[in-house]
């Protein structure tokens, strides 16, 4: 019995390994255009798992445009792109190498079980103490001149002249026609909406799930820890603290959404004010472990005295004095998702405009207090 399994990424979902497993054995020839897959009692033994998991799986590759499935007959291979001239995308990423989250999204573009022939323009800017706004422009200017096939698109969130720069970035697509993917986040403010497609996780269900967790482990008095410069990731995120406060019979003012300038100890003092235990939701691990390292020096202990959750689970999460409780951000699958999306888009452009979001979940580890609570 030839069992196996493939994981781009850890501890990636069973039907995951699965849709990995079988697309590279499509684009490596070993299943052919216009083939019949193997049905799904098959595929079931072969890789040890559920009818359920196995469905997902091939779902998956349908989205994709891999197989084709039909109904009363069977799951057959569809003609992929292999035989398309090649494809040149850009990215245009300003915040790369600035935050933890896009390196690894640009990994799962770059490693996409897609025809391999497409490449990656990564694009030249000016040295780091130029504004992120100049930098987007420059690249912008970069692949309109190129003729990129696409553009994949992180929009700046801090800055000037933030909105004013990403909306003069996709003008100047939308003139040049070249077809945009998001990432992460869309230009318009919530509830507005572009005209691209979007991939990414939904923040607003990252931060309902952190706050639930704590609820669930008996906090009442919970507070949402975020920089005053709020992204809009950030307020969706805020948006889904709130809804899981009131769906749990929380009043708002018993949980407060907590705006900081700085995470020092005199801003971690008042945010604690007389208080000598809390509960807190962070906007991103980056803010949960800046927040934990100034609470363990003021002398707090955690989780004992502080409980603390983040949203990323960014690689050094785990990695912490106390190893951090966060809502996983699948990276990789994001980019291999708009890598998807984008090869959709050039083929179908006028096809109706998508958010694509791709699944979180919780990363319990040691400072939320689960396992403490469990001992006692």
């Amino acid at each position: 019995m030839d069992r196996r399994t493939f994981s781009a990424e850890p501890h990636a979902p069973k039907y995951q390994q699965v849709f990995e497993s079988l697309s590279k054995d499509i684009l490596s020839g070993k299943y052919q255009p216009g083939q019949k897959f193997p049905s799904e009692a098959a595929l079931v033994q072969q890789f040890g798992t559920s009818r359920i998991t196995i469905g997902r799986a091939l779902r998956d590759l349908a989205q994709r445009g891999l197989v084709d499935r039909i109904a009363g007959s069977g799951t057959y291979v569809r003609q992929t792109r292999t035989a398309e001239s090649s494809l040149l995308f850009g990215l245009l990423i300003p915040d790369l190498g600035r935050t933890e989250i896009f390196e690894p999204i640009c990994r799962g573009i770059a490693a996409a079980p897609q025809p391999s022939r497409h490449a990656l323009l990564w694009g030249h800017t000016s040295p780091d103490e130029t504004p992120l706004e100049e930098q987007a422009l420059q690249l912008c200017s970069q692949y309109i001149e190129r003729r990129v096939s696409g553009v994949f698109f992180a929009p700046i969130e801090t800055g000037t002249r933030v909105q004013e720069t990403n909306l003069k970035v996709i003008s100047q697509l939308e003139r040049a026609r070249i077809p945009v993917v998001l990432l992460d986040r869309c230009v318009m403010p919530y509830p507005q909406r572009s005209d691209h497609d979007l991939v990414g996780i939904d923040n607003r269900r990252a931060g309902y799930m952190a706050t639930e967790h704590l609820l669930k482990l008996g906090g009442r008095r919970i507070s949402f820890v975020a920089y005053s410069a709020g992204a809009p990731t950030i307020e969706a995120r805020i948006a889904g603290f709130r809804e899981a406060l009131l769906a749990n019979g929380v009043a708002l003012d018993r949980g407060g959404v907590c705006r900081l300038d700085a995470i020092t100890e005199a801003s971690v003092r008042q945010l604690m004010g007389n208080k000598k235990d809390g509960a807190f939701v962070c906007a991103n691990d980056r803010t949960a472990g800046q927040l934990m390292q100034v609470l363990l020096a003021l002398g707090y202990r955690i989780p004992k005295d502080v409980r603390i959750v983040g949203i990323d689970d960014v690689e050094y999460a785990s990695l912490l004095t106390v190893p951090l409780t966060t809502v996983h951000q699948p990276c990789r699958a994001i980019g291999e998702a708009a890598m998807a999306a984008m090869l959709d888009r050039v083929e179908r452009p006028n096809m109706f405009v998508r958010d694509i979001l791709v699944e979180c979940r919780l990363v319990i580890r040691e400072s939320c207090g689960h396992r403490h609570q469990r001992r006692r």
